[in-house]
């Protein structure tokens, strides 16, 4: 009883999510049955190609699914232990921002561009701090500067920044009030490799200053291994695998995870030619009756067809419930 009411309530925890959009009567499941845990201070990574899910499952955490024609077919979200599909709006939008934060994407999608990047920031900070337009004014310059922005640019407007910059802004915004949790939707993809390795390595910093928790959505495996705990790996609406970063690097149990890797060029033999993953995803309209990677694996027998396989626990889950 005593580990039971000593137990860290996790920052978010998804139980059982699936999400449908409809469209001129035709039902796609992009979210499957997911279900995932993100404790204090841990990043996970939510891995997988265009298509599996990831970004669906993130607007979920935050009631983002547009509707119509999305709709929250089954589950429930909690943030701090309280499902956010049973809050009232005023409750959720002080939810947002405050306790969780998104990253986009696209940084164009969220600056508004007839808005100066500092009255940007100011109101994100007034909405949910207790303090006065100057007082929003120096935090919104601090911000910048942690992110390495010159703040005598407060006064500039999002065209006037590089796409390294912009997405240096988003992340101060998404920032700028603490949140506990950090969803970050590819962050990188529009950024050239130098200007990557310096927004990871500011995530990082971050993370580690303020013991954020983190939820990064990517489809590149080196990220994933610089910055993540714990890994989930998505497929057509699916996680098929998930686990710690060892489990999922060195104890690959899944198929497709299996043909993630070796989709990567190997540096160490440069001769070897890719193994890319045969096929393409199923259309979300027409999933197959059984495992949903059954018509692009090499394992695949008949019970594939039929039966979709469970989560079993992993090497880890096992070790630590016998400690």
């Amino acid at each position: 009883m005593s580990e039971i009411k000593n137990r860290e309530v996790p920052v978010l925890k998804i139980e059982n999510l699936t999400v449908q959009y409809v469209s001129d009567g035709v039902v796609s499941e992009a979210v499957t049955h997911v279900s995932l845990e993100v404790n204090k201070g841990e990043t996970l990574g939510l891995v997988g190609e265009t298509g599996a899910g990831k970004t669906t499952t993130a607007l979920a955490c935050l009631r983002l699914i547009p509707s119509p024609p999305g709709n929250v077919k089954t589950g429930t979200v909690y943030i701090n232990d309280r499902d956010i599909y049973s809050l009232d709006q005023k409750a959720l939008e002080k939810v947002r921002g405050k306790e969780v934060a998104m990253i986009f994407q696209d940084p164009l999608s969220v600056l508004n561009p007839v808005h100066t990047i500092g009255a940007q920031l100011e109101e994100s900070i007034r909405l949910h701090e207790k303090c006065s337009k100057k007082e929003a004014q120096k935090r919104a310059g601090e911000m910048l500067e942690m992110v390495g922005i010159d703040p005598e640019r407060m006064h500039d407007y999002p065209h006037q920044f590089s796409g390294g910059m912009k997405q240096r802004v988003v992340i101060a915004i998404a920032l700028s009030c603490s949140p506990q949790l950090l969803i970050a939707d590819e962050p990188t993809t529009a950024l050239d490799v130098t200007i990557q390795a310096q927004v990871l390595d500011l995530m990082k910093q971050l993370k580690t200053k303020n013991n954020t928790s983190m939820v990064m959505i990517t489809h590149d495996l080196g990220i994933i291994a610089e910055v993540c705990d714990k890994v989930a790996v998505m497929y057509a609406g699916h996680i098929v695998e998930q686990g710690t970063l060892e489990d999922i690097f060195d104890h690959t149990k899944h198929p497709y995870t299996e043909g993630l890797f070796n989709s990567l060029p190997n540096i160490k033999h440069r001769a070897e030619r890719l193994k890319p993953i045969a096929g393409l995803m199923p259309d979300p309209t027409r999933l197959p009756a059984g495992c949903p990677f059954a018509p692009r694996c090499s394992y695949a027998c008949a019970r594939c067809e039929t039966e979709r396989p469970k989560l079993l626990p992993t090497n880890t889950d096992v070790k630590m419930r016998k400690s």
